[in-house]
């Protein structure tokens, strides 16, 4: 089973109590810990397409302004983000795709995505901060669970983007490939547009088949 750390988080998750800042990455330094990674990923929710994960080390002196989760941030601020980011930082991106994610589960298939991701940052991390409630199995340093961590973690925010930003346009790239399923207007998400499209040509192999309504239940099968 994947790594647990205890909850790093606010009491009762008080959204008024999480700040986007370097304070996690200064506490490691502190602590003798450094240069330190943030780690997230994209994708985990979607019906098809696969997870996509980063890493990134920033410069302490040159953080890009404006980081915060990719989700809280228009598409404008993700894509201008995304280039200071890659400016200026240390970054590595790593996917796994619907085969391998309907192989092991989707959190181990996101957990061994951001494993990858650290594993190829040109520079070596001494600590990794991880969006959510697991440590990836396998690092080469400490990692430490941070829940809303790309709330509150720099480094964690700018993963978010990163791996958000380069999702997004591999499923644009995906609907030229198969343009029946309209992923460049929903990134592989199940809106009502997509599952008709399911219906009515079936799947492909970007489709995850261990996500309902793709899985087929054994009953059914019988």
């Amino acid at each position: 089973m994947p790594a647990r750390t205890p909850p790093d988080s606010p009491m009762l998750f008080d959204p008024s109590a999480l700040a986007c800042d370097f304070s996690l990455e200064l506490a490691a330094r502190k602590a003798g810990h450094w240069p330190v990674a943030g780690t997230d990923e994209a994708g985990r929710g979607p019906l098809a397409g696969p997870v996509v994960a980063a890493a990134v080390i920033l410069d302490p002196d040159n953080i890009p302004a404006g980081l915060n989760d990719s989700k809280k941030l228009s598409l404008k601020q993700r894509e201008k983000l995304f280039e200071a980011i890659m400016a200026t930082a240390h970054v590595s991106i790593a996917s796994s795709g619907p085969a391998l994610i309907d192989g092991i589960n989707i959190l181990r298939a996101s957990l061994d995505a951001m494993r990858r991701a650290v594993a190829g940052l040109a520079v070596a991390p001494a600590h990794v901060l991880v969006d959510g409630r697991d440590v990836p199995k396998g690092l080469s340093c400490s990692g430490q669970a941070v829940i809303k961590g790309d709330s509150r973690s720099v480094s964690i925010a700018a993963a978010s983007i990163i791996a958000k930003v380069t999702r997004d346009r591999m499923m644009e790239r995906a609907g030229l490939v198969y343009p029946a399923y309209g992923f460049a207007k929903h990134a592989g998400y199940g809106t009502k547009q997509h599952r008709d499209a399911i219906i009515a040509d079936g799947p492909c192999p970007l489709h995850r088949m261990s996500f309902r309504p793709l899985k087929v239940d054994d009953e059914a099968e019988g």
